[in-house]
């Protein structure tokens, strides 16, 4: 009995070992669920290695499983212009998070939102470019983010629901003076965006699905990205990139929930004095 409580610590340290092996630059690890979701998501289409082309950023560990920030960002132009991207979560109730087309400003991409992780979990982008589809990503160790509770209850997420915000990082009068110049902004959209795992945390019903499904984001009439959502896009969705300036001042966001709800806004970027 002494020697099995001898060895008990070395032979669960091993075992963490190899459940958790170290990865320090935080790749994909292999999954038996992308085998069985990859014909979902790409069909017959071969997938190339997409980690010379760009990086995918995600915390190895989750500060907040229902808000995970994710960055996608082009480090080689050389395959052409990222056109689109399927955004996947293996584990999430609902894996592909959202489906992305980008227009020619966007390129080279840098794209950055939050997304819910259900289990830990693969978080995989799926790129489209003139070469193929590539793919690269980081695991994620984040649990409940799908069922994890609103910040608020569910009369005051909805307050102010559509409210839109603009935040430019290289200077408001910078941004709207320079056409042609690399810039960078985030828009930040005021929605529950409810997963439908989530409960009412005073009647401990269940609330129904409802978020972004359709959000079309424009400089003039020039389309920079165009996105397709699901459940995983986190609460108040977040979205940051970087863009080529056309000169247009403003921004022009169209978005759609899956009530039907409609939400069009305006956002100059010079905010007025």
């Amino acid at each position: 009995m002494k020697l099995i409580f001898a060895f008990l610590p070395v032979m669960l340290a091993a075992g963490f070992a190899s459940a958790e092996p170290a990865k320090p630059d935080n790749p994909l690890v292999e999954s038996s669920t992308w085998q069985d979701l990859k014909g979902d998501i790409v069909g017959e289409a071969a997938v190339l290695n997409g980690a010379a082309l760009f990086s995918v950023e995600a915390p190895y560990r989750a500060n907040d499983a229902a808000t995970v920030p994710v960055t996608i960002e082009q480090t080689d132009p050389s395959a052409g212009p990222i056109e689109s991207i399927k955004l996947v979560i293996d584990e999430n109730p609902a894996p592909l998070a959202a489906e992305i087309r980008f227009g020619q400003a966007m390129a080279p991409l840098k794209f950055e939102t939050r997304v819910r992780v259900n289990q830990y979990s693969n978080i995989r982008a799926v790129a489209e470019t003139p070469q193929g589809l590539f793919m690269n990503g980081r695991f994620v160790k984040a649990s409940g983010g799908c069922s994890a509770p609103a910040t608020k209850d569910p009369v005051a997420a909805l307050e102010g629901m559509g409210e839109m915000r603009l935040r430019l990082f290289d200077g408001a009068a910078a941004a709207a003076s320079k056409a042609e110049a690399r810039r960078e902004a985030q828009i930040m959209i005021r929605h529950p965006n409810y997963s439908g795992l989530q409960r009412d945390q005073i009647t401990q019903l269940f609330i129904g699905a409802k978020f972004i499904n359709e959000l079309v984001v424009k400089q003039g009439d020039e389309l920079l990205f165009k996105l397709e959502g699901g459940i995983s896009i986190s609460e108040n969705p977040v979205f940051r990139f970087s863009y080529t300036d056309n000169g247009a001042p403003a921004f022009t966001v169209h978005a759609v929930d899956t009530d039907g709800n409609v939400f069009d806004r305006v956002l100059p970027k010079t905010p007025p004095a």
